[in-house]
């Protein structure tokens, strides 16, 4: 008997809403990251991209818990010497929301080229309003 791999033109792909309002960053980024692989679903595979698509609304209303946003701090090198930047979380949720989340879910990925595809499904706003009404994504309610 022969294991049942789906190819890539059978995958059927949904869209999905999750309002970020009063939700804790990592609780929301692991739901995130686990419709984006797919995991979900029976036909699951590591090394495919099976997953469906996330809107994130309210990416301003995250919640962190204890004190993380004034101690976690989000740090890239420009690639010149000396040029290691860091923020505060706090600072980074006034400046850009959006970051903040998009990194908790892309640090919750694959670390690949899968990963970077993974990605490109996620969608982030910081109010209520998105533009992906066409599509009618399913709100999904908290975990």
């Amino acid at each position: 008997m022969k294991t049942y791999i789906s190819k890539k033109e059978d995958v059927t792909r949904h869209w999905y809403l999750l309002n970020a309002k009063d939700r804790v960053l990592g609780r929301l980024a692991t739901q995130a990251a686990d419709l984006l692989m797919g995991k979900g679903k029976p036909e699951f595979v590591r090394f495919m991209d099976v997953g469906d698509f996330v809107v994130i609304i309210n990416a301003d209303k995250i919640r962190m818990t204890g004190k993380k946003t004034e101690q976690k701090m989000y740090r890239h090198h420009t690639l010149y010497i000396g040029h290691l930047k860091e923020e505060s979380a706090r600072s980074l949720m006034q400046r850009n929301p959006e970051q903040v989340v998009r990194q908790a879910v892309e640090g919750m990925l694959p670390k690949n080229k899968l990963g970077k595809a993974l990605a490109r499904k996620l969608k982030i706003y910081t109010g209520e309003q998105h533009p992906h009404a066409a599509q009618a994504p399913v709100a999904l309610a908290a975990e």
